[in-house]
């Protein structure tokens, strides 16, 4: 009798996926529809953060600082990365810790990479306040953020280059390279 072949669910064996980028680089948007595909829980860490706090970020931000942020940015990041089965929207500065990447790459950690100008046309349209981008010049503050945060964003297991592709779409193409990533276990052969 032919062995059927594992579905993708079940290689994964409940390792969750991280979606990590800049703000602005769809990592909500893509992961509702990709933890759907997999039967999988959706959370989006910016969220958590917000219902934990009481309160925006932005106000978490002017309150408290950024260090602060980051400081509860990690306490909710550990409380997701004990559950299993999630697509996770992480916070755009996540990376900047590498406490937190010890946490993520005990799943599957995905770039949504994308392109500069794409970046910024999806950030202007965009109502919702970014801290980070209160200053003068936003474009220049997405430049300096994206060249400090592009060394540590590389270090995802899978990179997923946007154009102008739709969140669904983006969502198909992780299914379709998430095969690639996934060790499975040798066969065990008959004696």
């Amino acid at each position: 009798m032919a062995e059927s072949t594992p579905t993708l669910r079940q290689r994964l064996g409940g390792r969750s996926l991280y979606l990590v980028g800049m703000m602005g680089s769809g990592k909500s948007t893509t992961g509702r529809p990709l933890a759907e595909r997999l039967g999988y829980g959706f959370v989006d860490a910016d969220a958590v953060i917000e219902q934990v706090a009481g309160c925006s970020i932005s106000e978490i931000f002017e309150r408290d600082g950024e260090e602060e942020f980051r400081n509860l940015e990690t306490q909710v990041l550990r409380s997701i990365s004990e559950r299993h089965s999630l697509v996770v929207a992480t916070g755009g500065g996540i990376v900047t810790r590498s406490q937190n990447w010890g946490m993520m790459h005990q799943g599957i950690v995905i770039w949504l990479d994308v392109e500069r100008g794409q970046l910024l046309q999806r950030l202007q349209k965009d109502a919702s306040q970014r801290p980070l981008l209160m200053g003068s010049d936003p474009a220049e503050t997405v430049d300096a953020i994206l060249e400090e945060r592009r060394p540590l964003y590389d270090e995802a297991d899978l990179t997923v280059v946007i154009e102008s592709e739709t969140p669904e779409v983006v969502a198909d193409g992780i299914i379709q390279l998430l095969p690639k990533l996934i060790k499975d276990p040798p066969k065990e052969r008959p004696e």
